[in-house]
């Protein structure tokens, strides 16, 4: 049975004026739309419910197995007003399989792909008011729809032309606003035995994003954490839930504490290779032309990292998965096999990672500030997303 999503528009939006004051500087996460979107889910009925509902809490029993076994999952995608004011989605269909993957990992109910995108579609449409400018305006109305992203006098970005970030919006920090969107699915049965919950309620809210990097992409350094470990084998770390994320505070708290923005992670196994960049994807960019990255397994399968590897060819790099050492990095940024370091995910798009701490050593990647391939890459994926260059992969998604 199909799930439909019917609009209940809210009586009480937010004032346009205030809207527009909060879409000037929304900053990441701070404020919300005017709707949601909503579906439950129980063992008798399945999916049903389904509708675009006003912003407002929603009560639970103290017993809902989420507070007391973390059965809960989310994902993260964004809507970009582009500038013939349509407003268009990024490969949500890769969100919603992956929402399905960690659903089977937590054992809770898995929503149709179909019902997943249609979900975050009538969310957008709801709320089109709140799809920034993307250099910052305060969006508008229900975007009027128009030509799709033409082929002509597009281009990949070219990393080796001159002074390629100096009028780079990406470089800059502006011209990203966005509209994020988080769907998230809850075991809401009442009953504290340890088994799957008969019961499940999906929402998706969204909240108005501004550029990561205000002031301009710079550069992180990683702590490489001894301390603690993000993922084991047969865990939950392919799956994107709120358990990943509670367990990284304290690694993040370490990081920061020995003067790091972010903390690396290690295998479980004591192995000595690398995983994942606190909530993000690692790649290396190599002298010899390779873009690597962790082989997959205990880390999770990022949009924005499988994105980087599909057009890591129109590059000129050879993207390539597998297992890398902490030691392999280590040399290779020390020797300049290593030129670049970066970190990928939905928030910051790429993050530039221009050193690495631990206990008792730290070393440098490059000259220590952001490199052109990165920025490049960066520039190249924010292009497809606004719709500035051609998607030749058919990962844009319109809405309006």
């Amino acid at each position: 049975m199909s799930l439909d999503f019917p609009l209940d528009r809210t009586a009480a939006p937010v004032p346009g004026a205030e809207r527009r004051a909060i879409l000037a500087d929304p900053g990441f996460g701070r404020w919300f739309t005017d709707h949601m979107a909503v579906a439950a889910w129980d063992a008798e009925h399945g999916w049903h419910d389904g509708g675009v509902r006003p912003l407002a809490p929603f009560t639970l029993h103290p017993g809902a197995a989420v507070f007391h076994y973390g059965q809960e999952i989310f994902e993260g995608l964004k809507a970009y007003r582009h500038a013939d004011g349509g407003v268009w989605l990024f490969r949500p269909g890769d969100n919603a399989r992956r929402f399905a993957r960690s659903a089977r990992r937590l054992a809770l109910p898995e929503l149709p792909e179909a019902a997943f995108v249609r979900a975050v579609e009538e969310l957008v449409r709801a709320d089109a008011a709140w799809v920034p400018e993307p250099d910052g305006g305060a969006g508008g109305g229900a975007a009027t729809p128009g030509p799709a992203p033409s082929a002509s006098g597009s281009s990949v970005s070219d990393p080796s032309a001159p002074d390629s970030s100096a009028s780079d919006p990406s470089a800059s920090g502006s011209g990203e606003q966005s509209l994020y969107l988080r769907p998230f699915l809850i075991a809401t049965e009442s009953f504290l035995g340890v088994r799957p919950s008969a019961e499940a309620l999906f929402r998706v809210i969204a909240s108005p994003a501004g550029p990561y990097f205000p002031s301009g992409v710079t550069g992180v350094t990683l702590w490489v954490t001894e301390t603690y470990s993000r993922a084991a084998i047969g865990g939950t770390g392919a799956a994107k839930c709120g358990g990943n994320y509670a367990g990284s505070l304290a690694a993040q708290t370490e990081a920061r504490e020995n003067g790091c923005e972010q903390v690396l992670y290690l295998d479980s196994a004591g192995r000595g290779t690398i995983e994942e960049s606190g909530t993000m994807n690692l790649c290396l960019v190599t002298r010899d032309g390779e873009l690597l990255t962790p082989a997959l397994g205990t880390i999770l399968e990022g949009v924005t990292r499988d994105t980087v590897l599909a057009l890591a060819p129109e590059l000129g790099l050879r993207p390539v998965e597998r297992t890398i050492s902490l030691a392999e990095l280590r040399a290779g940024a020390e020797d300049g096999t290593v030129t670049e370091v970066f970190a990928a995910g939905t928030a910051a798009v790429l993050t530039p990672v221009t050193g690495f701490k631990g206990a008792g050593h730290a070393f440098t990647v490059g000259d220590g500030t952001p490199g052109p391939t990165t920025l490049a890459l960066r520039r190249t994926v924010l292009d497809l997303q606004y719709g500035r260059t051609e998607d030749r992969h058919g990962w844009l998604h319109r809405v309006l």
